[in-house]
């Protein structure tokens, strides 16, 4: 009898590792899901501890918000946009600032000199803010504000514009991302030493939890983190860490947990595998939920929601082959819809290179509303619920935010460790790891490093610096400055300045200032003048 010889090599299957360095197996079976979470078979939606949804009945009874991020050069071209965006079918905004406004600089400052309404919208005094908002209903429309080293300040000049146009407060609704800690570990619009800088976060939490309670003061953003070049589990884990430290430090101020809890929201990434992304999420909610409960005796059910605004990154794009960027970002918009997100913000295609046109806006408006309308992604909670693979992944995916979250403890706390440097270490080394794989080809990205073309001609519409805006800004800013009433100005920043000397909550004296036309920036050099200004640790 002949004996077939066997090809062992023709047999041996490739491993397979996830970002988060979780080993994925061939095949699944209900063994995996059930030695894992016991019971989860009879999870609901709706129901703690969230793991299939916040919500009941989610898209079925109302979509995801949809909240495309727009904001250049002046606030009359941004509120142009803004109009756009909501004929179109947007029904919230979130909005950009220039990095003049994000780092506290007045537009006439030398410099914020070719800054100025580059990336986002100039803002400098309450003017600027009701122009922007000029015919823009704020009960109708909900407003994400995307600032964090002088968010205070714009958030002052939010409440101020409403109760100007004679909204109650009590029911305003908007969101700013106000997330300072993640600006030390990724993104670098930092003004303030570490513990000043939290101190004026919990500023404005204590406010809104006394005075504008259905206004969400703290966006925190995972998404920057990951963007900076964390891995999806240390993207949850930091986020998780400083939710936790602002809860901490709130309550050290007398308010009950249950006071603000439900008002903090989230702000995550999206980019990479699809199956990840999804079990990242569902695992985040649950174990946000039992942090919630558990540690914090939170008697509330909404103080457990994980509420988020999920869409996709612009780290996932490429500036090479630059039209795949529609097919990544229809993607990244299925994970956000199959994860359960409240809010959806879609990256256009352009946004690797470029402020996003009219036309690659409108691309990423009209994917989340075919996804709605078409699809049929609406009809049902949760759909990959019961998935062996999906169910097991998200248990995976819980224990190991855990045990990165007792890492952040082990070394002191998430604000220590930002205060050190420790955790911007951490995320440069996941960020070097990242670019190194891509570079070796371990890592595949289609038109980078596979499927590349010679000679590749790219056609894609730049956003041209509009100095004639810029010099405009400069002008309305000196003009405001001389009609305005100077000597209750300064008496107001003198007010501001005394609160900061004296650690009292600076919301109300900085609501009094803007309501008098005083600037971002003037406001902000008095927080200097008493704060000092934040020295980046340098390692070697």
């Amino acid at each position: 009898m002949e004996t077939k010889t066997v090809n062992k090599k023709a047999e041996e299957i490739k491993k397979v590792f996830l970002e988060s360095g979780l080993e994925v197996k061939p095949v699944y079976t209900y063994r995996d899901e059930y030695n894992s979470e016991p019971g989860f078979e009879e999870e609901l939606p709706g129901q703690y501890p969230f793991t299939r949804g916040i919500h009941p009945l989610m898209y079925r009874k109302r979509p995801f918000t949809i909240r495309q991020y727009a904001g250049f050069a002046s606030p009359e071209e941004t509120n142009e946009r803004f109009n756009f965006l909501i004929k179109n079918g947007q029904t919230g905004l979130n909005v950009a600032f220039d990095l003049s406004t994000q780092c506290g600089l007045d537009s006439d400052d030398p410099r914020a000199l070719g800054e100025v309404g580059r990336v986002g919208m100039a803002i400098d005094t309450l003017e600027d803010f009701e122009i922007a908002f000029n015919g823009i209903d704020l009960d109708k429309i909900t407003v994400s504000m995307t600032i964090n080293g002088s968010a205070i300040v714009l958030i002052a000049m939010y409440f101020a514009l409403a109760e100007k146009r004679g909204y109650d407060i009590k029911n305003l609704r908007g969101t700013a991302q106000n997330d300072i800690l993640k600006e030390f570990i990724g993104r670098g619009t930092w003004i303030f030493p570490v513990d000043k800088s939290v101190k004026l976060v919990i500023d404005t939490i204590e406010y809104c939890a006394k005075n504008v309670p259905k206004y969400s003061p703290v966006s925190v953003c995972g998404y920057h983190i990951r963007e900076s070049g964390a891995n999806p589990v240390q993207e949850m884990a930091y986020a998780f860490c400083i939710a936790k430290a602002y809860s901490d430090e709130t309550m050290k101020r007398g308010i009950d947990i249950d006071e603000f809890a439900s008002r903090l929201s989230f702000n995550f990434d999206i980019y990479g595998n699809l199956f990840e992304q999804i079990a990242k999420f569902r695992a985040g909610r649950r174990l946000w939920a039992r942090i919630m409960r558990e540690e914090y005796q939170t008697k509330k059910e909404e103080s457990c929601w994980l509420r988020m605004i999920a869409g996709g990154g612009g780290a996932g794009l490429t500036k090479e082959q630059p039209e795949n960027n529609i097919v990544r970002t229809a993607y990244y918009a299925l994970i956000s819809a199959l994860s359960g997100t409240q809010t959806m913000a879609l990256c256009t295609y352009d946004e690797a290179f470029t402020i996003p046109t009219e036309k690659s806006a409108e691309i990423a408006l009209r994917t989340m509303q075919i996804m709605i309308d078409e699809m049929g992604i609406c009809d049902t909670v949760d759909p990959l619920g019961g998935s062996y693979y999906i169910e097991t992944l998200t248990n995976e995916m819980e224990s190991a935010i855990i045990k990165e979250m007792d890492i952040v403890d082990k070394q002191g706390g998430i604000i220590a460790g930002v205060a050190s440097g420790k955790i911007q270490e951490a995320v440069s080394k996941q960020a070097y790891i990242r670019e190194k794989a891509i570079q070796d080809g371990k890592t595949l990205k289609v038109g980078v490093n596979c499927y590349k073309k010679e000679e590749e001609k790219r056609t894609v519409e730049f956003h041209p610096y509009n100095i004639d805006a810029a010099n405009r800004q400069v002008v309305k800013l000196k003009k405001k400055r001389a009609e305005r009433n100077n000597e209750q100005v300064f008496k107001l920043l003198g007010a501001v300045r005394e609160n900061a000397k004296e650690n009292v909550n600076l919301m109300p004296s900085i609501i009094a200032a803007v309501k008098e036309y005083a600037s971002v920036g003037e406001i902000i050099g008095v927080l200097k003048e008493v704060y000092g200004e934040y020295d980046e640790p340098i390692f070697f």
